[in-house]
């Protein structure tokens, strides 16, 4: 047992189905009262008070850019206040690390796990802890992760490696990590973004677990209706302050939407039925390597029709960054043939796609997708710096392609001082939108959108949306591939489920099961008769 689990020892004492229950006179878990948070030229955080009852799950919810990982880097000892104090279980404490924090019980799980891929579970779990001896007693470490995973419900092979590990099961490698040192109070940023349904839904049962045994849990998320699922409070934050803190069966998905954003949010777009026309984009057995030189396409058969959004539902790491680079000329493939409008473009150099009319609008927007340095303006560009009217013969007419610029500012919605700022120094939904003006301004008859919405608060998410069903709208077939499944039911046509680098299945849209497209995401056959072959029969085989 460790110092930090010794320190918190009497919370862990806990009958077996007994639930913890707290004293009416407790002091809260975590209070942080005045916290402000000053970054040069920026109040992250303006005299937060925020407060956590222990035993509880409490969601915070707000925009990109509302201040939520800052407070939360604040309370997990990666920043420190600007103003303000910390109370941790009614002792106030001054954290000048995340070690500080750990020892006095607070702990995070971040978006991007923190793990060594090529050392084991328990290897993983014991790194960092100052007490271990000179000699490891691997029975031990093995049989410590096996009790933890025991008793929250998060049984994990503490000898596999990581890389071995499916996304879920990496997951609660870190959060055993964290309850392994000791953490009374966890931290949660985005848990679900990248599990299936079945997983999130085995999160959710450990978390209840946790609190059921005293621990606190801080749950961040975009999902609403996850958040009110299972959070007990929500406090939502917006331009760097609290907006309110409520009881989450008090209010509704919109209401917490209004709250974050100050303004009514549609979550239902409009989406007209529009009969397919030809087909723009077609892949036919496709294969092709990943970067380690392993298979990542296998097989794959696809179709997309103009007038139509075909969703991708897969967990990431499943060929699903090889298929859009192969689409876009950035990644050779090994075998097949890819047809873009009815012409052979195979393994075509990216400047022939582009000019084939396919757009692409890559997950990574910050550097595969943007040059950070260069202002608006150039980014707009990249793509048509060649041509009339921005480019003639060696030269740049600038203020051509700043006129241009100005208009996309306008037409999407962009938020931003001028066309000269660097796209660096933008939201990520202001960069979203620069990235889907650049792609959409070229009239793109393929347009291929990975994770489009990912990490975008709910304002900017339905603005990536609409722009997206306008673009379906007006005859552009488009491949949307997302982890996010309520992003598919609502914009997609057909869903074709991707794992392990093959289409699993296809659905339209309307005749889908979510419980079906969970199970095929995490491997598992469908059964042939609910699939759909009106577009894409060849795709199941």
């Amino acid at each position: 047992m460790t110092p930090a689990q010794s320190k918190h020892a009497h919370v862990a004492t806990i009958a077996a189905g007994e639930p913890w229950r707290a004293s009416d006179d407790a002091p809260p878990a975590v209070e942080m009262r005045g916290i402000t948070k000053r970054f040069p030229g920026v109040i992250a955080n303006n005299q937060v008070d925020f407060t956590v009852k222990r035993g509880e799950i409490h969601a915070l919810l707000g925009e990109n850019g509302a201040g939520k990982s800052t407070l939360m880097n604040v309370l997990a000892g990666l920043y420190k206040p600007s103003e303000g104090t910390i109370w941790i279980h009614g002792e106030r404490v001054d954290f000048n690390s995340p070690r500080d924090a750990i020892a006095a019980g607070v702990g995070m799980v971040h978006q991007h796990f923190m793990l060594v891929p090529v050392q084991t579970v328990a290897e993983n779990i014991f790194l960092g802890v100052r007490e271990t001896p000179f000699v490891l007693d691997y029975k031990q470490m093995a049989a410590d992760v096996r009790r933890i995973g025991t008793q929250y419900g998060m049984p994990v092979d503490p000898n596999a490696k990581i890389w071995q590990l499916s996304v879920g099961e990496q997951q609660r490698v870190e959060i055993i990590k964290i309850l392994y040192h000791g953490a009374q109070v966890l931290i949660l940023d985005e848990p679900t973004a990248v599990l299936t349904p079945q997983e999130t839904l085995g999160l959710f049962a450990t978390l209840r677990t946790m609190v059921a045994q005293g621990k606190t849990v801080i749950f961040i998320s975009h999902k609403l209706d996850e958040v009110l699922s299972i959070a007990d409070r929500i406090t939502v934050l917006r331009a760097g302050g609290v907006a309110e803190t409520v009881f989450a069966r008090d209010v509704n998905k919109v209401q917490l939407a209004s709250l974050m954003v100050g303004r009514e949010v549609l979550f239902r777009l409009e989406k007209p039925e529009r009969a397919p026309g030809e087909v723009r984009l077609a892949l036919s057995a496709v294969e092709a390597l990943d970067n380690k030189n392993l298979p990542a396409l296998r097989k794959l058969t696809l179709k997309v029709h103009s007038c139509e959004i075909v969703g991708i539902a897969g967990v990431a790491g499943n060929g699903q960054r090889e298929l859009a680079e192969v689409i876009c000329g950035l990644r050779a493939i090994s075998g097949g043939v890819i047809e873009v409008c009815g012409k052979t473009v195979t393994n075509a150099a990216p400047i022939v796609m582009i000019n084939a009319g396919v757009a692409y609008v890559p997950e990574d927007r910050s550097t595969t997708g943007s040059a950070p340095n260069l202002s608006l303006a150039e980014n707009t560009a990249i793509k048509s710096y060649r041509d009339e009217p921005v480019g003639k013969g060696m030269f740049v007419k600038r203020n051509t392609m700043r006129t241009i610029a100005g208009g996309l500012i306008d037409r999407f919605n962009i938020s931003a001082p001028s066309t000269a700022t660097p796209v660096r120094k933008l939201s990520g939904g202001n960069l979203q939108k620069v990235i889907l003006a650049r792609e959409i301004s070229k009239r793109p008859r393929v347009l291929v959108a990975a994770y489009p919405t990912r990490g975008l608060d709910i304002g900017a998410t339905e603005a990536v949306r609409k722009i997206l069903l306008d673009e379906r709208n007006d005859g552009a077939a488009i491949l949307l591939i997302s982890e996010d499944l309520d992003e598919i039911f609502a914009i997609a046509d057909r869903i074709a489920v991707l794992y392990e680098g093959r289409v699993m299945g296809e659905f339209a849209s309307a005749d889908a099961d979510r419980e079906t497209i969970g199970l095929m995401m995490a491997g598992h056959a469908a059964d042939t008769a609910h699939t759909s072959p009106a577009r894409n029969p060849e795709a199941a085989s």
